[in-house]
């Protein structure tokens, strides 16, 4: 019974709905609220999801992930790999390093954009 009350006391703190906090923000609940939950600090946010709903009792969706989910993942890939070879870089050929910028820059605009789908 302690448990339900406890769902219904971190439901009714927060600000806005679970799937559509962020990273930090649902870390910051897991530490400061659910306490339970191991290792949240090192989690990825669909993990996090799953596990702040599993311990307030919170029945998963079917279907709630997102269907740009492989192509988001492959995005954030591709920037990973731009970031490391912009790096590798010298910081005297500013040019090479700008064009690399500009294709991160435009990739993240990108997984914005399908992120609010």
């Amino acid at each position: 019974m302690a448990e339900a009350m406890n769902t219904e006391h971190v439901l009714s703190t927060l600000k806005k709905p679970l799937d559509k906090m962020t990273v930090k923000e649902l870390k910051d609940l897991a530490i400061a609220k659910v306490p339970q939950i191991v290792g949240a600090s090192g989690m990825h946010k669909e993990d996090l999801l799953a596990a702040i709903k599993e311990h307030l009792g919170i029945a998963a969706e079917k279907g709630g992930a997102s269907p740009y989910a492989k192509q988001l993942k492959a995005m954030k890939t591709k920037i990973m790999e731009l970031k490391a070879k912009k790096n590798e870089i010298p910081k005297t050929k500013g040019g090479e390093r700008k064009k690399l910028r500009y294709q991160i820059h435009e990739l993240k605009k990108k997984t914005r954009r399908i992120a609010v789908v």
